[in-house]
């Protein structure tokens, strides 16, 4: 079983990397254009960061309130 501290610990730099690549995505996201493939992918690819993210968060929380932290 893993040390539930290296498990917060990677979890946060898995957090890190998801939220700076979902701000790089979000610099360029102009929302859905219909009839669009291309803009529709990137709506898709922008939804799948920000759920990783807030699952992210979530399992954080859960441990930080589980360990104590």
């Amino acid at each position: 079983m893993i040390d539930p501290a290296v498990k917060l610990q990677e979890l946060k730099e898995r957090l890190a990397y998801y939220q700076d690549k979902l701000g790089f995505k979000m610099k360029r996201y102009r929302g859905v254009i219909h009839e669009s493939a291309a803009s529709e992918m990137k709506h898709q690819e922008v939804m799948v960061l920000r759920a990783m993210v807030d699952g992210l968060e979530k399992e954080i929380k859960v441990l930080e309130n589980f360990t104590g932290s």
